[in-house]
């Protein structure tokens, strides 16, 4: 199986799709900036303004407006500025998490757990959609696609979005991996996106014959844009995982994070806050628990074994 980014000619596919509808710029890895400078080291984070990770991964260009209205809200209770940064991909946003390059950050379950081991990233607060701090892998395929299981999508192409992706790749690989197979030894090759919203675009213009996507964003993109999510279909729901959370890097200044954590916590009780979680579909915020992703611990604990064990 032959593992790549996507290919020319997906890629050149692809992005020529997402120019026409004007959902992004630019295809596969997108920037999301808006016009701030990148982060630099740990002291400018410290003397400049609370610097904020979003990503490419799990924002949507159409929810984008969205995190602009939660910084300026988070600004104006805070009585400081507050600065935007995005990265294409979870290993660079966990690199300015390490190295101080932002304070706080919107990231992706998998690299949650990565990152508390790894260096300490800490659990700030977790979202609650739908009443609960949960989330899912769906495994999508075309609407008209004869697939009704993972099973059936043996040497296909297949759509993963990020390689640290819970979600989005080590939820299908240890669905894989029950199954006695590997990515590489079941699918005749695998992109990588580097967006769920871009997976499930590539799925819905047959670039791909299967993706695995972040349910949060189908179901946001189901509710935006109802004709895109129609020309795909969902033959497989994976068990609940602990919702994408936010974090903030190792050292933080205690009396910041405090604030900042009681602004989330008390963001769904102010209206305008109100409005702003109703536009991201979040409920509200709730303190991090990080026993919600003890699952995905065990997870990659038992991926990680069978790998040992495999010829």
């Amino acid at each position: 199986m032959k593992r790549t980014f996507l290919s020319l000619s997906i890629l050149a596919a692809l992005g020529l799709l997402l120019c026409a509808a004007c959902e992004r710029e630019q295809s596969v890895q997108i920037s999301l900036k808006s016009g701030a400078p990148a982060a630099e080291p740990a002291q400018t984070a410290k003397q400049g303004p609370l610097r904020i990770g979003i990503g490419a991964m799990t924002t949507p260009r159409e929810g984008y407006v969205y995190y602009q209205r939660l910084q300026e809200y988070i600004g104006k209770k805070l009585g400081m500025p507050v600065q935007l940064v995005d990265r294409d991909n979870y290993d660079e946003m966990n690199g300015l998490l390490e190295s101080g390059g932002v304070d706080a950050a919107f990231v992706c379950a998998g690299p949650y757990v990565e990152g508390k081991t790894k260096f300490g990233m800490e659990l700030l607060a977790m979202p609650l959609v739908k009443g609960k701090p949960l989330y899912y892998s769906y495994i999508i395929v075309p609407s008209d696609s004869p697939a009704k299981s993972l099973r059936d999508l043996r040497g296909k192409v297949f759509a993963f979005t990020d390689p640290k992706s819970n979600s989005g790749k080590l939820v299908p690989t240890y669905m894989l991996a029950r199954m006695k197979q590997t990515p590489e030894s079941f699918f005749s090759r695998v992109e990588f996106t580097y967006g769920h919203d871009l997976s499930i675009r590539a799925v819905a213009e047959k670039l791909v014959d299967g993706a695995a996507v972040d349910s949060l964003i189908w179901e946001y993109t189901a509710l935006i844009n109802p004709q895109l999510t129609a020309r795909t279909r969902i033959i497989e729901k994976s068990e609940p995982y602990g919702i994408p959370p936010v974090v903030v890097r190792p050292g933080m200044n205690p009396e910041l994070k405090k604030r900042l954590k009681d602004i989330l916590l008390s963001v769904a009780q102010d209206p305008e806050g109100k409005e702003i979680l109703t536009g991201m579909m979040i409920d509200s915020f709730v303190a991090g628990d990080d026993r919600n992703y003890d699952t995905i611990r065990s997870m990659n604990s038992w991926v990680a074994e069978q790998r040992k064990k495999a010829p």
